[in-house]
């Protein structure tokens, strides 16, 4: 990702950079890009995305969708970005965004969940720089092993993409995003 050209102070480690609006009033592609790149260096639960074992779990995903002619990314952080500008392209209003970040809580709430519950049951580590796919190979059931690691990657790219895009949210609608919030639901 690229520094976009403004006249604003270079950003730094306390706060990501200000988005900036085209003359139509959309978010400036070249700011959202700094800003993702912001949080990918200066945020741990989105730099997470960069570990070598979200990457190694990022490519046995794709090796997954490629059988399902699914859009092959080179990289999780490349799947996380596009995400990130694919979401704010799809969802315009306040209304809208307000429901999708809503929609990747609840993945990332059951995400969590079947972690936990499926980590327990064949006390694999959870350890973060234990690596799924490694401990995965415990769980005797492909079709479990496949819900695991779905599960494992649901869970980095969607806790990733709800910081970006919560952020996002408040500076769009000048307050933070609330999941109950009166009137969005």
């Amino acid at each position: 990702m690229s520094a976009s050209k403004t006249n604003q102070p270079v950003p730094s480690a306390a706060a990501p950079p200000p988005l900036h609006f085209d003359a139509q009033g959309e978010v400036d592609r070249a700011s959202l890009a700094d800003t993702v790149e912001w949080f990918l260096n200066y945020d741990p639960r989105v730099n997470i995305i960069r570990h070598p074992a979200i990457e190694e779990l990022f490519h046995w995903k794709q090796g997954q969708e490629a059988q399902e002619n699914a859009y092959a990314f080179s990289t999780a952080e490349d799947r996380l970005a596009i995400g990130i500008f694919q979401a704010l392209a799809a969802h315009t209003s306040e209304r809208e965004l307000h429901a999708w970040l809503t929609q990747l809580l609840g993945a990332l709430d059951e995400a969590s969940k079947t972690n936990a519950e499926i980590s327990e049951a064949y006390r694999l580590s959870t350890d973060k720089e234990a690596s799924a796919i490694t401990e995965a190979a415990k769980i005797p059931a492909a079709q479990m092993r496949d819900v695991y690691l779905t599960a494992c990657w649901l869970e980095a790219l969607c806790t990733a993409e709800i910081r970006v895009l919560g952020w996002v949210y408040q500076n769009l609608y000048q307050k933070p995003y609330a999941p109950e919030q009166e009137g969005m639901n």
